[in-house]
């Protein structure tokens, strides 16, 4: 009994996350990844190997290494693609296995090597395989899909209409009116111009009957030419009326 006692191991130092079972999630057409947490809540540092009873089948990373006093290290278990059997139980399994680190290491194999069977620890896992039942797909094919619009009409009782929906009629009268206020400035606009493009008419032939080259009729020769640029403004702000009230109404 003395010497079963002193041959007892310690108990593990670390915290593992998952504690017991590593859980992989197929369908496993393709790798499949979990993570575990190791976390050293002791004052010394701890070297830590990660092994498997399948080293064909998974690939860890990190597989071995120390922690830091206080200090976690996150470990992905990468599980490659097989023939998922749902009448074949996992046998799989992980250890973790720990040591304290020495004062001075320098040579983590031999830190392995020359540990004393009573100075390791070691956590085991077991391997879960667990295939998505029909509603976690209906939950994944839902949440890829938008959200959809609700359909307001069909509720029971009256919708209180928006504030901003008022604000939005508010302006849209306000739209409409000073549509109507260019529109009435256009065909005024529109009125001066046909005025003005009669005038340009009477002058021009005025200033080709006088042949005389005199400055009265040069003076009726430069109205007619400044009348001209008026007259494009008056056209652009017919079109500018014209598209703003095909918009608004």
């Amino acid at each position: 009994m003395a010497a079963a006692g002193a041959l007892a191991k310690h108990e593990q130092i670390l915290v593992l996350d998952p504690p017991t079972d590593l859980k992989f999630k197929g369908p496993f057409t393709d790798v499949v990844t979990t993570n575990l947490k190791l976390r050293n809540p002791s004052e010394r540092k701890v070297c830590f190997k990660v092994k498997t009873t399948a080293p064909r089948r998974y690939c860890v990373r990190p597989n071995s290494g120390i922690i830091d006093p206080g200090s976690s290290v996150i470990v992905s278990v990468m599980l490659q693609p097989f023939d998922y059997d749902p009448n074949e139980k996992s046998k799989h399994k992980f250890m973790v296995q720990t040591i304290y680190a020495p004062p001075n290491i320098s040579d983590m194999e031999a830190v392995w090597k020359e540990a004393k069977p009573d100075e390791l620890m070691d956590s085991k896992l077991r391997c879960v395989f667990e295939m998505p039942n029909e509603n976690d797909k209906l939950n994944d094919i839902d949440a890829s899909k938008p959200a959809p619009v609700q359909n307001t009409s069909k509720q029971d009782g009256p919708m209180p209409k928006p504030h901003s929906v008022s604000l939005n009629d508010t302006e849209t009268r306000k739209l409409v009116e000073e549509c109507k206020r260019l529109q009435a400035e256009v065909m005024k606009l529109s009125e001066e111009n046909r005025h003005l493009r009669d005038e340009g008419l009477r002058l021009r032939k005025v200033a080709h009957s006088d042949k005389s080259g005199s400055p009265t009729a040069l003076a009726l020769r430069d109205n007619g030419s400044n009348s001209l640029p008026s007259l494009l403004v008056v056209i652009a702000a017919i079109f500018i009326g014209f598209f703003l009230g095909k918009f608004i109404l």
